[in-house]
């Protein structure tokens, strides 16, 4: 995936990691989940000396303490039960290159103190080895939580942390880049249509433009275009334009863990118009006043009232209400 974007929140990190990338230095990138850690990684290397060296990545959650250890570091033959041959560790692949530690905050205190060592001194040994290795190698870590935070209470080595912030880049979330939230969505519609052979992508209508940018997106750009490539996936018609999206996948009215909530089927349908009558009206009232009081917010409104946003949009059409003014539902 390429990056995207022309929000000025966005460009200015950009700016700061094409300007980092020419210093040969170590570096963090920091960010909530889904907000494109791993693209700007990349860009650092890309964009480096380093660029025709290898690119090697570890996940730092993915694996034990020992495992850690003996993925980035390596392992002499019988080293530990198990160890049946050499194992030549990430440091040392990605000699003359780059190093992505994602997740650093996951790794063991233990293990932090070796990739320090690493970083300070540029050797390593292996596991259950002697030997001095020495390696050129360039450590970027990549993380979600705010390290300064972790090691001023004693869970990350403030010395790695020292050694890795010679710059940090850290990547605004999507709700800080809105000029950006209507590009991005345009972007993966067209890219799944394509996927499927299909070339025209009719667009999104005004309706739907304004469920993107009222959400918060608190998965970021992940969550965005799942939500675009779900949406496109269960369209029945592909040459209409769009006109809701499909936010949340677990949205039903029968999802699980909701069964108490669920009311028993009628067996005797209702037979007096004035019932049935007093309580649509009284339904609508409600819908009314969360509008108002939200200031024609759906997104607030249905919040306010308990209800999801697609359930809240489905009684704006099943009363007629108008959400905005001259807008017909």
């Amino acid at each position: 995936m390429n990056i995207i974007g022309e929000d000025p929140n966005f460009l200015d990190v950009v700016g700061q990691t094409s300007r980092l990338a020419q210093f040969d230095r170590p570096c963090l990138v920091v960010g909530e989940r889904g907000t494109g850690k791993e693209l700007f990684t990349s860009r650092l290397h890309y964009l480096s000396k380093r660029w025709d060296g290898p690119l090697i990545k570890v996940n730092c959650a993915a694996l034990t303490e020992s495992l850690l250890e003996s993925e980035l570091f390596g392992h002499e033959m019988g080293a530990f039960t198990g160890a049946q041959r050499l194992h030549i560790g990430r440091f040392e692949r990605a000699h003359g290159g780059t190093l992505i530690l994602d997740e650093i905050a996951s790794a063991s205190l233990a293990a932090q103190e070796k990739i320090l060592r690493v970083i300070e001194y540029g050797e390593l040994e292996r596991v259950g080895g002697k030997e001095t290795i020495k390696i050129d190698v360039r450590v970027i870590g990549a993380a979600n939580v705010d390290l300064p935070s972790l090691a001023s209470i004693g869970k990350f080595r403030a010395d790695l942390l020292d050694r890795l912030a010679f710059d940090v880049i850290t990547l605004p979330p999507l709700r800080a880049r809105p000029t950006d939230i209507l590009t991005l969505a345009t972007h993966f519609a067209i890219e799944f249509m394509r996927e499927f052979n299909q070339d025209l992508f009719p667009g999104f209508s005004p309706a739907a433009q304004r469920q993107l940018m009222e959400y918060s997106w608190p998965g970021n750009i992940r969550e965005l275009r799942n939500a675009i490539d779900r949406t496109i996936c269960r369209r029945t018609n592909q040459e209409e334009e769009v006109t809701e999206i499909n936010i949340n996948p677990y949205d039903s009215p029968w999802r699980l863990g909701k069964s108490s909530e669920t009311k028993p089927a009628r067996t005797k349908p209702i037979t007096s118009d004035g019932f049935a009558n007093t309580v649509s009206d009284f339904e609508s009232q409600l819908i009314k006043t969360a509008l108002k009081d939200a200031r024609h917010n759906q997104t607030e409104a249905a919040k306010a009232l308990h209800l999801s946003y697609h359930q809240f949009r489905r009684l704006l059409k099943k009363h007629k209400i108008s959400a905005h003014l001259g807008e017909r539902i």
